[in-house]
């Protein structure tokens, strides 16, 4: 399976008005200032790795929270919060536990979409 160009994957989701109203503000962005991104980063490896990755994720489709962690909100902003929406947005199947390299694909897009929300 090929992993789709990052750089046309956001600007698919920027044309999504669901995608594209996320953005860190309140606790999630304090969080993320006072953690950094290096740690940041650390949370959204552990998140994906087992809420994500595995073949049949536990709760798939309710398994992001909405709110409460800087990954999170990156998560549904980025279209990497279900199996349902990473087979329709990044063309990763459902049905296979992530490889190393579908994963390392959703971290970079994970952690470009934080820079980005940040930077700001």
């Amino acid at each position: 399976m090929t992993v789709k160009n990052i750089d046309q994957v956001f600007e698919q989701l920027a044309k999504s008005k669901f995608r594209s109203r996320f953005c860190l503000k309140g606790k999630e962005l304090d969080y993320f200032n006072q953690k950094g991104i290096i740690e940041i980063m650390l949370h959204a490896q552990d998140f994906l790795k087992n809420r994500l990755a595995p073949v049949q994720p536990i709760n798939d489709g309710k398994q992001t929270p909405m709110r409460n962690h800087p990954v999170f909100i990156a998560q549904h902003a980025t279209a990497l919060c279900c199996r349902k929406c990473m087979s329709k947005w990044h063309n990763i199947p459902m049905g296979i536990e992530l490889s190393h390299e579908q994963l390392q694909y959703c971290l970079d897009i994970i952690e470009r979409w934080l820079v980005n929300s940040t930077s700001k």
